[in-house]
């Protein structure tokens, strides 16, 4: 088990880390997140029968971790009410982070912020689909949904983070100076 355990940890561990960092934009707590899904995988892998790749049997793990901190805090409805002050976030990693990312490129950072507006069900497929480059197929297994759902959340929040995005633009004058507040 040890070496399943190192072959797992060293493939996925970033991958890992930065889809709960994602969720829950805090450095220590994806760290700790990440601690409990690998407990979880001590206590499961040997009911693992290997019907999905290791890959979305582990994002499966991850979300089902999120998604139990989410329920211990102060609850969906909160959470999603809640604006995440990106400057506050100071992670350092060998890897770039959503942050580092978002400080290269004007239009990532609207993007990042505009993924915080979305649900937390469109937020985990863009998530899966575009950063972490799943399938549908591999997204649906991770996630426990049908394909179809998949397809269905993604489109919307396709949609949401266009309507983010513009009416974040429309802060911005054509000539590029911003509204006097």
């Amino acid at each position: 088990m040890d070496s399943v355990f190192d072959h797992l940890y060293q493939k996925y561990h970033q991958d890992l880390f930065r889809f709960l960092f994602y969720m829950v934009k805090d450095r220590e707590q994806a760290e700790d997140l990440v601690q409990e899904v690998y407990i979880r995988v001590l206590k499961s892998y040997s009911r693992f029968e290997g019907k999905s790749s290791e890959k979305t049997w582990l994002f499966s793990i991850a979300k089902n971790v999120a998604i139990d901190h989410f329920r211990k805090q102060k609850g969906w409805k909160n959470w999603l009410s809640e604006k995440i002050d990106l400057s506050t976030a100071h992670v350092r990693d060998h890897l770039p982070l959503p942050e580092e990312i978002a400080e290269q490129r004007e239009e990532i950072q609207m993007m990042y912020q505009c993924l915080d507006q979305c649900t937390v069900d469109q937020k985990m497929v863009i998530i899966l689909r575009y950063i972490h480059e799943l399938s549908i197929s591999e997204t649906a297994e991770a996630l426990g949904w049908t394909e179809s759902k998949v397809k269905t959340t993604q489109h919307r929040a396709i949609k949401a983070l266009k309507k983010h995005m513009e009416a974040m633009e429309e802060e911005v004058m054509p000539s590029g100076k911003v509204k006097a507040e």
